[in-house]
């Protein structure tokens, strides 16, 4: 990479920390496609805030003196960004052909294999089934009286690890099991935190857990692939390989009914961020209109799971708040998750977001375009809520996840 080179950074994940005893800033690729991580004075954050594809490297020099007065030299940055761009983070021509490869790789396999195994459940299949049990076993001995809804058509469960949301996981799962078992396909919408930008996200993938293989119901995939397009419904197919969301509900879903033979349709869903700052609702929005139509065709004929794999809140110094979540303001959450909440077991699609609009997504309900989608697909129904946590964020205390589990009948 030459001083002519205009480097445009990639979405990346950066972190804070001490190296040294010096302020570093860690970079990372959050989709996985280089295990390899930069570390870089944190007073470099100006440069790399300027790394939009439109400076050149000599005035990338030129900005960071004029915003913090640091002066490197001539070489440093080039040195830099050649190391930057070795582990893929720069979006240029060798990052493209190195994503291309891998896109490649993910699609020919035999299947999707599991991230989360043997990091937050076993890898093990008897070693797992057991860990699940032990949490069904956790579940208040009243669990079996509580209110039934009827014949459950879809839930909304958590994608927090297993470690934290374990008892919500299993209350849900718990009363969702005979629609898991007798499914004959099971809709997995579930979060792109990988900086999403499109709707919905397909694979023609399968999905492996330590049982087997989840198979992909492809035909489901083609109809809404032909509904809003190749194009668009595969852009960020690549996001599917390291993506938890799904991950997180299937394997609940897998142990339930791994005597079934129950297809998937596992599809990530991306930010509604274009929708809270901007005029219209996702309810006027025609690709969605489209995709919900496509889906309940594709499945008309069959005994269909719709399952929302999406967490609340995500509040506190961790996620970029200014002041620690001191026990009022715990009770102020929890009370707003009430009324989102609410609306989830009333089938209010609509209300939900209006919810989340209002407060301009203050709290990062990341669940949101995922748990939107469910309720739309699922029209008409009526729920109970199994479950609600205010999960840990941090060694302090301050910073919190919550995530709850409803049934929808």
């Amino acid at each position: 990479m030459t001083g002519e080179m205009r480097p445009k950074l990639r979405h990346v994940q950066v972190s804070r920390g001490q190296q040294y005893g010096q302020h570093v800033l860690i970079l990372s690729d959050p989709c996985g496609l280089s295990d390899c991580a930069m570390v870089l004075p944190a007073s470099l954050a100006p440069v790399l805030e300027l790394c939009d594809g439109t400076r050149n490297i000599a005035a990338l020099r030129t900005g960071l003196e004029l915003k913090t007065g640091l002066r490197v030299g001539p070489d440093y940055l080039e040195r830099m960004f050649a190391a930057l761009d070795r582990a893929l983070l720069i979006d240029n021509e060798h990052y493209a052909q190195a994503y291309q490869e891998a896109l490649q790789k993910f699609r020919t396999a035999p299947s999707r294999p599991p991230t989360m195994a043997d990091r937050v459940y076993p890898a093990d299949s008897e070693l797992l089934e057991q860990v699940l049990c032990d949490y069904f076993d956790s579940l208040p001995p009243d669990t079996e009286n509580m209110a039934k809804t009827g014949e459950v058509r879809g839930l909304v469960s958590p994608h927090i690890d297993y470690q934290r949301g374990g008892i919500v996981y299993a209350g849900v799962w718990h009363r969702a099991a005979k629609a898991a078992q007798d499914a004959d396909v099971a809709i997995i919408l579930g979060t792109n935190h990988f900086n999403g930008q499109k709707l919905v996200t397909l694979t023609r993938q399968s999905y492996t857990t330590p049982w087997g293989v989840l198979t992909t119901a492809g035909e489901v995939v083609d109809a809404v692939a032909s509904a809003i397009g190749e194009k668009e419904v595969f852009a960020e197919e690549f996001n599917h390989r390291n993506e938890h969301s799904v991950e997180a509900a299937a394997v609940w879903l897998h142990y339930l009914a791994k005597d079934k033979g129950c297809e998937l349709v596992p599809v990530l869903c991306g930010s509604f961020q274009r929708f809270i700052e901007g005029d219209r609702n996702p309810g006027d929005d025609g690709e969605v209109a489209r995709f919900i139509e496509a889906l309940r065709k594709a499945t008309a004929n069959r005994r269909t799971l719709i399952v929302a794999a999406g967490d609340l809140a995500h509040v506190g110094p961790a996620f970029g708040d200014r002041c620690p979540i001191d026990v009022l303001e715990k009770a102020r959450l929890s009370s707003a998750d009430n009324e989102l909440m609410s609306a989830m077991a009333r089938g209010d699609a609509e209300g939900m977001f209006q919810q989340v609009k209002k407060e301009a997504d203050r709290r990062r309900i990341c669940g949101l375009s995922a748990i939107y989608l469910a309720l739309r697909l699922l029209g008409k129904v009526s729920g109970d809520i199994t479950g609600y946590a205010q999960c840990p964020a941090d060694e302090q205390g301050t910073s919190f996840v919550s995530i709850c589990g409803i049934v929808l009948a």
